[in-house]
């Protein structure tokens, strides 16, 4: 295909430059859509290979992050393939989102376009500094900048919302046809259906605040527990994150304390024996506060780290109504960050990076 001629997509020709041998190109693609077409078409015009770092990477779906990073370079290879890009012109990097610590983004960003340009110089970064979610494009200062002349009102977001409200026509003029086609084959599996419900989940949810005099801000608490190298987590039950790992916790009663709610969610929803005096082995606390971090709304968590020291794990008695928990080894949850809801893999991780 011929890139799109829509004439709210706009690339004028570059002037003539020499070739960098590599440009950077980073984004999440949750689709990749037109827009997106024509930077990189437009990069490659100025670079010999361009590197495409997909972001967000082995994190679990939900309605913001609904495809893998694998499937997201498979339809972005299928676009540019479908412009006449030569396959061996493109190179892939998956980056992992780092909600509490930028230094491991950046540092991964910079060893996955390291291990292709084996010490090579020659590297440019592609983008458009249009607002404060481009700041990353100043993080990286040995690599010169290039800023991309495409101007474009498409979003993303957008292209998921038409997607997860059935407008696929709507979809079809926002995206390259080898787009339109992944999302058509996704919308027949049981994933869409799950991210499906989880959309009508949310919007329901947030329908029902609209009215406030404010945007609300709710409060949580969540107990990280840990025994013997293992971590007590809970598979959720319901929406929204149907199925996905995360610790005992929840939302703040008027009544109580952040450390006694997340003391009770764990008794209430891990089935941890009260028995087990859980202030007394509180080893951290912290608060994590990333804006996006819940798709419900704003919403800050107060995490504890309890450490109940090494020997047997507490048996846990499940509940009526309550969620399953297990014991599970730090290294599994720790390796599989694709499991965990939300952001309490990244919760998870700092309270064991402390020590």
């Amino acid at each position: 295909m011929t890139a799109p001629r829509d004439p709210a997509l706009t690339s004028p020709p570059p002037t003539r430059a020499r070739k960098r041998t590599f440009g950077v190109y980073i984004g999440r693609f949750e689709p990749p859509h037109a827009a997106h077409l024509l930077v990189m078409l437009e990069a490659l015009q100025s670079v010999q290979k361009l590197i495409v770092v997909i972001g967000s990477a082995r994190a679990a779906r939900n309605t913001k992050n609904p495809f893998t990073a694998e499937e997201r370079q498979e339809v972005i290879t299928a676009m540019l393939r479908e412009a006449g890009v030569a396959r061996s012109r493109l190179l892939f990097v998956h980056v992992r989102d780092y909600f509490y610590n930028e230094g491991l983004w950046l540092s991964e960003v910079q060893g996955g376009v390291a291990e292709h340009t084996r010490g090579s110089s020659d590297v440019a970064l592609i983008g458009h500094i249009k607002d404060e979610s481009s700041y990353y494009l100043r993080s990286f200062p040995a690599w010169e900048f290039i800023p991309t002349h495409v101007v474009s009102p498409l979003s993303a977001t957008d292209v998921r919302r038409a997607y997860f409200e059935d407008r696929l026509e709507d979809v079809r003029g926002m995206v390259p046809p080898a787009v339109h086609t992944f999302l058509t084959r996704f919308s027949e599996t049981p994933e869409y259906a799950e991210l499906r419900a989880e959309y009508d989940y949310l919007r329901e949810y947030r329908a029902a605040w609209a009215a406030a005099p404010f945007p609300p801000v709710f409060v949580t608490a969540d107990a990280m527990i840990t025994r013997s190298g293992h971590v007590l987590v809970v598979r959720r039950a319901g929406l929204p994150g149907r199925g996905r790992l995360a610790m005992p916790g929840g939302f703040l009663a008027p009544d109580e304390t952040l450390l006694g709610c997340a003391a009770r969610r764990a008794y209430q929803e891990a089935g941890l024996s009260e028995a087990v005096n859980l202030p007394a082995p509180l080893r951290a606390q912290a608060v994590f506060d990333y804006p996006d971090r819940s798709q419900r709304g704003r919403t800050v968590t107060h995490a504890f780290h309890f450490d109940l020291g090494i020997g047997q794990l507490p048996v846990l008695k499940a509940a009526a109504g309550a969620a399953d928990a297990m014991w599970m080894p730090l290294s599994q949850a720790l390796s599989q960050p694709e499991l965990f809801f939300e952001d309490h893999h990244a919760i998870i991780e700092h309270f064991l990076m402390r020590g």
